[in-house]
């Protein structure tokens, strides 16, 4: 029987290249989204027509920390385990200091964070069983902060220090890591053209990262050595090697 992967926040961008990589690869999905069901739905068409009953989608607003239990059963329920859960889904927008709201923090927190640990708790089971695996998407910023992203910074720092703590509480039968991107895709907000020279100009690559490479990184986690555990990856084409400000 294949794996099984649940990839939160799956159906656009980063999440639809890793759920298109990880199926090609053979893994059974079970993709969440919470407000794009037309791309979730497409992807799921397009990805069972090359396999049929391959993947099943389910839909879930991860600030519901409530629903979250109910969300891993249902999760269960479509190919009766998870192997392998990756926490994709991130609320992502500028929150500037003085003008941060409970809202923002809370949706924030939630689904850069507490909806991961959550989710791992949950599905601890059946991911034991399986010798499973879990992956966060963490973020280079985590450590020092985005300038005008404090909330998302201290959320994702948050998810940082899951990821090691539970690589070293989990193992040996689960492995916990994670991967932190540099610049991949221009961020939904508008960034002028000056800003993009700028974020280019501190990348010794030279160029964004592409959503492919990510995807990548996510299936060597997942299919490669079995020792490795706790680790969070920089792909950031070394932006992290070097102190420049941040665009």
């Amino acid at each position: 029987m294949p794996p099984v992967v649940l990839l939160t926040g799956a159906a656009r961008r980063i999440g639809a290249e890793i759920s298109r990589c990880l199926h090609a690869r053979g893994f059974n999905l079970v993709l969440h989204y919470h407000n794009s069901e037309a791309q979730a739905g497409m992807l799921a068409n397009e990805l069972n027509t090359v396999r049929p009953n391959s993947v099943q989608l389910l839909q879930q607003d991860l600030t519901q920390l409530d629903a979250i239990n109910a969300m891993a059963d249902r999760a269960l329920g479509c190919f009766g385990r998870i192997s392998a859960l990756i926490n994709n889904a991130s609320a992502f927008y500028p929150t500037r200091f003085g003008e941060i709201t409970p809202t923002q923090w809370l949706e924030l927190s939630a689904t850069n964070a507490v909806a991961p640990l959550l989710l791992s708790q949950a599905l601890l089971p059946s991911l034991q069983q399986e010798k499973g695996n879990i992956v966060n998407m963490v973020d280079i910023h985590a450590a020092n902060g985005l300038r005008d992203h404090l909330p998302y910074s201290m959320a994702k720092n948050a998810l940082m220090t899951l990821t090691r703590a539970l690589a070293a509480e989990l193992a040996p039968l689960v492995r916990v890591n994670g991967i932190a991107p540099g610049p991949i895709l221009w961020p939904e907000h508008e960034l002028n053209d000056v800003q993009k020279q700028r974020v280019l100009a501190s990348v010794p690559m030279g160029r964004l990262g592409t959503p492919g490479e990510i995807a990548d990184t996510v299936a060597f986690l997942l299919e490669g050595p079995a020792y490795l555990t706790g680790q969070i990856i920089a792909l950031d084409g070394g932006r992290s090697c070097q102190s420049l400000p941040d665009a």
